[in-house]
């Protein structure tokens, strides 16, 4: 087997509802970068660097999925606390990554995610003011399904367990 690598799921939060659309791949991974060098300095930096990735991102729910290897991951997410802002176009966005997940793969993050956006829309269904309200929050709770995707990279076979 190549490389073990861990997918950490993480969101972006923040009460500045203009740091949605700083929300990039290079801004978070700077911001996580910047996290990891004033936590560990250069050596815990060069640890995770190697394969650090930011895999996938979404700017309208503010999920970021991370990839490092096996072995420094403990200090990626020690890390994640200690980002404070997103950097875009010379303006920063106050905000802090809130870890939801670590797994071995890409697949279980994509199961708990869907969970976890289940559990956050059951929790907006008992909030709900009026009917359509209640409506599209029934809509959106009936979308999340699991589809079976073809694998991402090739060392997908990694379980998350150690």
């Amino acid at each position: 087997a190549g490389l073990r690598c861990r997918y950490v799921l993480c969101e972006v939060v923040s009460e500045d509802p203009q740091c949605r659309q700083c929300i990039e791949d290079r801004a978070v991974g700077l911001a996580v970068r910047d996290a990891i060098s004033r936590v560990h300095g250069d050596f815990g930096l060069a640890c995770c660097s190697i394969s650090f990735t930011v895999k996938y991102l979404n700017a309208y729910t503010g999920t970021v999925l991370l990839r490092c290897r096996k072995d420094s991951y403990r200090m990626l997410c020690s890390a994640l606390p200690f980002v404070r802002q997103l950097e875009s176009r010379n303006q920063r966005y106050p905000c802090f990554l809130n870890t939801l997940h670590v797994g071995g793969t890409i697949r279980t993050c994509q199961k708990f995610l869907i969970e976890y956006n289940r559990r956050q829309l059951l929790l907006l269904l008992q909030n709900c003011t009026n009917e359509e309200e209640r409506r599209c929050v029934q809509k959106s709770l009936l979308s999340c399904s699991f589809t079976e995707e073809p694998c991402l990279s090739g060392n997908e076979d990694d379980d998350g367990t150690e």
